[in-house]
């Protein structure tokens, strides 16, 4: 082979090298399909949750957050395709942006990932419009594998608390868990109505009506059998 044929049969073997690189990198930017943010206000577990769910080839983690309204604001901003949440956060819980996610009709898929093995939050979830509820004892694929499927429009829960969800219904209104939250927070009934834009007597009707279903003796017994139970 003469000098100038050598020279293009390497220059054509570079070219097809480079072509091949911008192949795999297209592959890899393709299987990035599925766009993430994570909520979760231990610092460590974020970080952690998210180089996990990096590995994977189609999984994007395009935002963080460590409390309820930065992640609120997060899946408002970046419209994600799920959302993965902590349930107890600072000003908002995982629950409740989930709520909210629902009721803004966002399209976004929620995925709470908890270490509350409770059937009371599992239907709290659920009935916030949660897609997964997964514990944090679960293998890395097993994230990973729930995210894909809660993508796909599928339901995807923790087998050791799905056969229980609905074993025992959860008898307080949505106010009465408000305001025994409050109350079990160390509040007074005073304090509770101003924060809650209610009267004095209304906040004691509710509390009262709360410790009535619960068989409680008072307000700080009942926001404890209603926290156990994953009421609050």
């Amino acid at each position: 082979m003469n000098p100038s044929n050598k020279e293009s049969a390497k220059e054509t073997a570079r070219d097809s090298a480079r072509e091949n690189g911008r192949d795999r990198e297209r592959d890899k930017d393709s299987r990035k399909t599925i766009r993430v943010v994570l909520a979760e206000d231990q610092g460590m577990v974020l970080g952690a949750l998210a180089a996990l769910l990096e590995i994977e080839g189609d999984i994007s983690v395009i935002a963080q957050a460590r409390n309820g309204k930065e992640a609120l604001e997060a899946v408002l901003a970046h419209k994600p395709d799920v959302f993965i949440t902590d349930i107890e956060m600072p000003h908002m819980s995982g629950l409740d942006v989930a709520a909210e996610l629902k009721r803004r009709r966002t399209g976004t898929r929620v995925v709470i990932v908890t270490t509350f093995a409770r059937s009371g939050y599992l239907r709290r979830a659920l009935e916030s419009g949660a897609s997964g509820y997964l514990l944090k004892d679960m293998r890395a694929e097993e994230l990973a594998d729930a995210v894909r499927r809660v993508h796909q429009g599928l339901r995807v829960i923790h087998p050791e608390l799905a056969t229980e969800a609905w074993a025992e219904m959860d008898p307080l209104t949505d106010r009465e868990r408000q305001v025994l939250r409050l109350a079990g927070e160390g509040m007074a009934s005073g304090d509770i109505a101003g924060e809650l834009g209610l009267s004095d007597g209304t906040v004691r009707n509710y509390l009262s009506e709360a410790i009535s279903k619960l068989g409680a003796s008072n307000r700080v017994e009942a926001a404890r059998i209603a926290r156990t139970k994953g009421w609050l």
